[in-house]
Parts: C-alpha cells; structure tokens; sequence
C-alpha cells in the first residue's frame, strides 16, 4: 500500500483488542514521565542565580542547556532498542539511577562543568523515559486505549516540564539553600517513580532478535511518513520551548528588571500547562487537524517572540511561550498517535526514540546558535533572527502536513 494512502489512514482510529491492565495503572504507568521531565527542567529558574554566581555569559547557558539534550540525543541511540529487546523495566530503572544522581550533582553544583555533567545525566535519562518510559505506558494501556496512552504519555511529559520549574521556583525563592532544597524534592519525586516500575504490569514480552544495541533509531517500514508528519511539526514546536526555557529567564530578567525566580519559573509552567491543556481539549478532533493547528501555534509564537524582544513587551513573551507550549503539546500528541496507530509493540520504543530523536536535533542546535549570536550582536537580535527561522520552519512543516491531502 502507498505510504500516502497509508498515513491517511492513520488518521482513523485503529481497531482494538482487550485491555491489558486496570485503569490506574495506566495512569501510574506515566508517572515516571512526569517525575523525570520535572528534573529535566528544574534547573531553569536557577540559571539567574547559577550565571550570577559563576559569571557565565548567555552563550554559555545555552550549551549548558545542550549538555542535556547531547546526553538525550546518545541515549535515544541505545535505549529504544534495548527497550524493545529486554523490556521497559531494564532501562527505566537505570534511567532513574542517572536522574537521582543528576540531583546530588545538581544539589552540589560547584562550577560551570558540574552544571554541565548534571544536564548531561539528566539529557540520558530522559532519553531513557521518552523511548521506554512512554512506550510502558502504550504496554499497559493495551490496544483498545493505544490513543489514550498516548495522550496520556504526551501530557505526563508537558506537565513534568512544567511542574520542575514552578516548583524550582517557589522553592527557591521561600525557602533557605536553594539549589539543596529543589533537587531534595525532586529526588523524592523520583524515588516515587521507582516504587512505579518495580510495581508496574509488564504490558508486553520482550521482541526476541532486534538487530544491534546502538544504531540510528527507525520506524518499520510504512511508517515513514508517519514519523515525518509527527516530527514536521514537533520539532519546530520543542525547538521553540527549549529557547523559552534557555534564554526566557534572561529576556525576563532585561524586561521586567528583576531575577525573581518565581517569575521565570512561573512562565515555564505557564508554557506547559498550555501545552497540558490543549492536548485534553483537541483529543478528539483528526489528526491532520491537530498537526496544522500546532504548527499554526509555532508560527505565531515566533512573530510574539520577535515582538516582545523588539517592543520590549512582557506581554508578548508570555504569549510566545504559551503558544510555544501549545506548538509542541499538538506536535507531540499527534506525532505520538500517530505512531501507536500502526507501529507494532515490539518496535514503539525505537519508534518513539525515532519520533524524539527527530524533534530534540534542531531544540538542541538552534537555541545555542541563538544564544552565541545573542552574545556577538544582542540579545534582541538573536533573538529576532531564532524567530525568523524557526517560524518559517514551522510554516514549512504545517505546509508539509496540508499537503498529505492532495
């Protein structure tokens, strides 16, 4: 069957089979998600503090933010096979190791190298959770709610992004030992994860055969242009959260004249309680329609972005980064379903390590090229010419998208 045809028809929902596990645990199963994307950007609010503290210039802070997604990138390489080969539970217990001793590094932090080996552990366990993390949730959920899951696995991913930060911030603002007292909590919250995955059904057995331990992560064949529906607009989508979260606490602090940590963090949250809410709201609606709108999102968020750093608008900033949020949770959701439409169960780790992959490139290359730039002619410019580019991106995928209709 054409690969046309066929991604058309993954905009159908596909026929089920019995479920696997209660409710709850399908719930429970993204809880792990949840707990790791909450370290993975719990260090933003502290950037302000840490650059003020350390002397570090712009540029810097965002390869700090890079050390997180170099350590994605090479666990998406290793993960999801081994996932698929041995199960979810080998990796993920691993993964949570990583991310607890991210904490006592991040908790610690004594120079510029400690923040980068902590982004970098905590870059390779959510590799770990965006590959084998989400596909347990696919496991337990069953066939019947494959859509379910993945709104679920999308959402736990957003709402952890968001809830790090927000927490860091209040945190840290209230109470004594800043960096201490935020990465004591988040170890708690991972230790939970860790009851999680040693209790969790195993949803599936283990794929006997997957071909080598370290490769370029792929989808079966058909399923190409799947991915690159997802990934046309996830990526532009999650490129434009990871500068928010990169360089925002610093445009904040220029606007509005203060390093107050609740407002960076606060404006984290507001991005990903965003991208929270629109996936719940759209769930219903096809998948085509979900993809165009997020890129739609991505676009507008660019031209916010480019205003408020051109007007000096604190308004237009929040806008971008809600937007933002919005851009990627769409992308995401609808990438992510798309996948568990048609990828069979002994793949959907490599599958989602594929789909991540694709997005996490250009979040990671982008926003560091920015932040130099930002350094050599400004942050206004930087900032306007990231807009630029990455709106057009976003045009360009949404284009892509319409255009499986004709």
């Amino acid at each position: 069957m054409p690969e046309t045809v066929r991604a058309r028809e993954a905009l159908e929902e596909p026929a089920g089979a019995p479920a696997e596990a209660p409710m709850r645990w399908v719930w429970l199963a993204a809880w792990p998600v949840t707990a790791v994307f909450a370290l993975s950007n719990a260090a933003t609010p502290l950037y302000v503090l840490w650059q003020r503290e350390l002397g570090f210039s712009g540029g810097t802070l965002t390869v700090i933010f890079a050390c997180y997604i170099a350590g994605l990138l090479g666990s998406l390489l290793v993960s999801g096979v081994l996932s698929d080969r041995f199960g979810r539970r080998p990796v993920l217990l691993p993964a949570l190791g990583l991310a607890l001793v991210a904490c006592g590094v991040f908790a610690a932090a004594p120079s510029v190298a400690a923040l980068m080996g902590a982004r970098l552990l905590t870059g390779v366990a959510v590799g770990a959770i965006v590959s084998a993390g989400m596909a347990a949730v696919t496991d337990v959920a069953g066939p019947p709610r494959a859509r379910l899951a993945a709104l679920l696995a999308s959402t736990a991913m957003v709402l952890g992004a968001g809830l790090g930060p927000l927490l860091a911030g209040v945190l840290s603002e209230t109470l004594p030992a800043p960096a201490r007292t935020v990465f004591a909590v988040e170890a708690v919250l991972l230790a939970a994860a860790v009851a999680v995955v040693v209790r969790m059904p195993a949803g599936r057995r283990p794929a006997p055969g997957a071909r080598g331990f370290v490769r370029v992560p792929r989808v079966p064949r058909g399923d190409g242009r799947r991915l690159a529906l997802g990934v046309a607009v996830f990526a532009p989508g999650i490129t434009a959260t990871s500068f928010v979260l990169s360089l925002g606490p610093s445009l904040l602090s220029g606007l509005l004249h203060t390093g107050n940590r609740m407002v960076a963090g606060g404006t984290a949250f507001a991005m990903f309680a965003a991208a929270t809410g629109v996936q719940f709201a759209v769930r219903k609606l096809a998948r085509r329609t979900i993809l165009a709108t997020g890129a739609a999102a991505t676009a507008i968020a660019m031209a916010s972005l480019v205003a408020a750093v051109r007007a000096d608008s604190v308004g237009a900033l929040l806008a971008a980064a809600v937007l933002a949020g919005a851009g990627q949770g769409l992308g995401q959701f609808a990438g992510l379903s798309l996948l568990n439409a048609s990828v069979p169960p002994g793949r959907l780790a490599e599958a989602n390590a594929a789909f991540n992959l694709g997005g996490y490139v250009p979040a990671g290359l982008l926003p560091v090229a920015a932040g130099y730039l930002g350094d050599a002619v400004g942050l206004t410019g930087g900032a306007t010419v990231f807009g630029a580019v990455l709106g057009a991106c976003a045009l360009g995928g949404g284009a892509f998208v319409l255009a499986q209709e004709k």
